[in-house]
């Protein structure tokens, strides 16, 4: 009940993201046409890449509307891939890792900024590599920013390691690449320490933290760490393409006392894991909305906070041969990518023996992809990039609008009813201190003389489209051709327009 009652409210929470319009389609609608296009490339992918078997869904309009199921969990029982199946997401686990950390933060339990020696003292004797190193926080961690080399694939073997074996690692000296708080270098340590760190402060092991405060409020039931947990009929079994044929790998333990899984054991199906993108996705844009997720909103989109700078791809193409730069950021636990269009990501991969998986979700446009397979490090992120981008140009699908504030829709108005000649624009009260003697009134009228006697009289005063609360813009609809009005206001109470802009819109 509980996890129906969450879904009806995010539902609606989506649906009175498009309010502003009531002719707008549904997004799902808007994607339906293009769906066998995506089953498509899913099957040449999984040709491509060899994959044995693989599950991937698309997550529009509050729920998950569209699913490919392609191959077999287990070949040798040719056991069909289902939305249910169980697939391990390898390092799609960290932002739950993230998400729960958050939690205790919000609960008051612990400080992002908190030396992490604090929980985990063995830290005390640990030898930075400078003199003038800082101490290792938490956010450190959660950003991959404390000092710690990249470590895959070795890190991948470290998941059946207890909690004595992680304090002793710690005690015999971590290798430092850099001095923490310089740069950005992927650590499956610094999340296994987030683990301990959740272990600790919430008394229970981070396994049945996640599970209780997380999962089960999402309505994850059947989301696990130990693969000996997941029925038999839905475990996907992993492969190594090797020599022209599919070799099985042996599965990895999460044991009870594991110290490593909270980087990346978690085990869940598209079917499940579909909730937990719809929490990311339904924190956008702020709103006054109710709570429903097992984390506040404001959290959620502080997750998806570029934190810490990846790398800038100026070399960046698309599937479709589309040359398109993108810089990349980690969050916490998330992977923030922002492209040649403007479009942002949020995304994160995971990988280990036996599986590749990839999740993302595009906030400004309400929809993602999952995509689970049981392959060794199937590079899952190309195909969920290319399906996103191909999803997004072909329907032609717009970002959510922003909700028009009544302060805009006041000042919209009143701009719209001093031209074309601003008369009495002055003694309006409608501007800022700034504005005149940024925009003298003898030069408004002589651009407005100029414009209106192109455009003709006005015909009609267009709806706002706000870029913010204070920002946006409105179309006049003139006898000859349109003009654009851009305006800004500025944060006094209320708001007075500080900043003008017209242009023309040629038909």
């Amino acid at each position: 009940m509980k996890r129906i009652f969450i879904l009806i409210a995010m539902f609606f929470h989506a649906v009175c993201l498009q309010a502003n319009d009531t002719t707008m389609p549904s997004v799902s609608s808007m994607l339906e046409a293009y769906f066998p296009m995506v089953e498509n490339i899913c099957s040449e992918f999984a040709r491509k890449h060899n994959i044995p078997g693989m599950s991937l869904g698309v997550v529009a309009d509050g729920n998950l509307a569209f699913t490919v199921n392609i191959g077999h969990t287990d070949i040798n029982r040719k056991t069909p891939v289902s939305s249910s199946s169980v697939f391990r997401i390898a390092s799609m686990t960290k932002s739950f890792t993230a998400m729960a950390i958050l939690k205790l933060r919000d609960q008051g339990k612990l400080r992002l900024d908190d030396p992490v020696h604090l929980y985990i003292p063995e830290l005390n004797k640990t030898r930075y590599p400078t003199k003038d190193s800082e101490p290792i926080t938490i956010r450190h961690l959660l950003t991959h920013g404390a000092g710690f080399p990249e470590d895959n694939p070795w890190g991948d073997r470290q998941l059946a390691d207890t909690d004595k074996e992680l304090t002793d690692f710690i005690m015999g000296q971590i290798s430092f690449s850099t001095a923490p708080g310089t740069a950005y270098e992927y650590s499956n340590l610094g999340y296994a320490m987030l683990g301990k760190i959740i272990t600790r402060v919430s008394k229970k092991p981070y396994q049945q933290y996640i599970r209780e405060q997380i999962w089960l409020p999402l309505g994850m039931k059947n989301a696990a760490w130990e693969y000996a947990d997941v029925p038999a009929e839905k475990l996907a079994h992993g492969y190594r393409w090797q020599e022209g044929r599919w070799l099985e790998e042996t599965l990895l333990h999460d044991t009870p006392d594991g110290s490593w899984g909270a980087m990346g054991s978690m085990m869940s199906s598209v079917e499940e894991f579909a909730s937990y993108m719809l929490l990311h996705l339904n924190a956008w844009p702020p709103s006054d909305a109710m709570e429903a997720g097992p984390v506040r909103r404001s959290s959620v989109r502080e997750m998806h906070h570029p934190w810490r700078i990846i790398s800038l791809n100026a070399a960046y193409a698309y599937a479709s041969g589309r040359p398109c730069p993108t810089a990349t950021a980690y969050c916490y636990g998330l992977r923030w990518t922002r492209d040649c269009d403007g479009r942002t990501f949020i995304a994160h991969s995971g990988g280990l023996p036996g599986f590749g998986s990839h999740w993302q979700v595009m906030p400004d446009y309400g929809i993602g992809v999952v995509a689970l397979a049981n392959r060794t490090y199937s590079p899952m992120s190309a195909l969920n990039m290319q399906i996103l981008d191909t999803l997004v140009r072909l329907s032609g699908l717009k970002p959510r609008s922003v909700q028009v504030t009544p302060i805009l829709e006041t000042r919209k108005n009143e701009l719209a009813g001093i031209l074309p000649d601003w008369k009495n624009a002055e003694q309006s009260g409608i501007f800022a201190e700034n504005f005149f003697p940024d925009h003298p009134i003898e030069l408004l009228r002589k651009e407005s003389i100029q414009l209106f006697k192109r455009a003709g009289s006005i015909v009609k005063v267009g709806p706002m489209r706000a870029e913010n609360n204070l920002r946006g813009s409105f179309v006049l609809t003139c006898e000859n051709n349109d003009l654009e009005v851009y305006f800004t206001l500025s944060p006094e109470n209320p708001p007075l327009i500080q900043e003008y802009r017209i242009r023309e819109l040629k038909r």
